[in-house]
């Protein structure tokens, strides 16, 4: 696909409607402002730092604002790298890198989903996953574009360990993982029910780097499902006892108290 075809026409009329949907969701309920604040306060204070990787259209940035972080946004799409510029240009707690993050330093295909730019994806395993499975009917990834690729390890030499690390990536959480050898405190990777074995070698990787404690939400829920938190392979008897309809979430991860270490 040519730059042309994605930058006017048709492909980016829709391209603009899905980000326009996008944005009513993610920005446009107060209460779900306020449960991703609780959420990640758990983990975030003012001054720290924060990489958002999978930015999206910018609501996780807006609530780690709101806690008094500054944030590095990770997107690779040029819309919504164009949408974040527009949102967040000029505020100096916020720096965008405009690429996709991975295993090493180079460049990967990105497949676009020009009617819900959220769900567009460097993985070819993940689109095939989605073809077909019941819960993500009408979806299509129509157009590819190459993005370059960084490493989470890159990013932390620019601008520093982050005290957490949001990873929302569809399908790209291992490869973004295995690019990260000095893990932060916190972080958390999107996992999906139609790449449950994703989800669970996530869970040993981040085991690999060294994290202990593991949590997990469900959905948009914003509120973590259990009171106490486990340890892996807790997490991945959770991951695998998921009903199919659970459909995604997120797990957390912490490192073990510094006097643990």
């Amino acid at each position: 696909m040519s730059a042309a075809w994605y930058a006017s026409g048709y492909g980016a009329w829709r391209t603009a409607r899905g980000i326009v949907r996008s944005l009513r969701v993610y920005y446009g309920d107060g209460k779900r402002s306020a449960a991703m604040d609780r959420l990640y306060g758990q983990f975030v204070r003012p001054g720290d730092l924060v990489f958002d990787v999978g930015s999206h259209v910018g609501d996780r940035i807006a609530a780690f604002r709101r806690l008094g972080a500054r944030v590095v946004a990770v997107e690779p799409q040029p819309a919504l790298i164009r949408t974040l510029r527009v949102l967040y240009g000029i505020d100096r707690g916020v720096t965008i890198e405009p690429v996709a993050v991975g295993r090493c330093v180079g460049s990967v295909e990105l497949r676009l989903n020009l009617d819900n730019p959220t769900v567009s994806s460097a993985s070819e395993a993940f689109v095939r996953a989605a073809r077909g499975a019941k819960g993500w009917e009408g979806q299509a990834w129509t157009r590819t574009i190459r993005v370059p690729v960084t490493t989470l390890d890159a990013l932390v030499e620019r601008h520093g360990l982050p005290a957490f690390i949001k990873i929302d990536v569809e399908g790209f959480e291992e490869e973004a993982l295995n690019g990260l050898t000095r893990p932060p405190p916190a972080l958390s990777f999107e996992f999906t029910t139609i790449q449950r074995d994703l989800a669970v070698a996530c869970v040993a990787r981040c085991a690999a780097l060294g994290f202990t404690r593991f949590n997990a939400m469900l959905g948009e829920s914003h509120a973590l499902i259990h009171r106490d938190w486990v340890v892996a392979q807790e997490m991945t008897a959770w991951l695998n006892a998921l009903p199919h309809e659970a459909n995604s979430g997120d797990v957390y991860a912490m490192l073990p108290p510094v006097g643990d270490r």
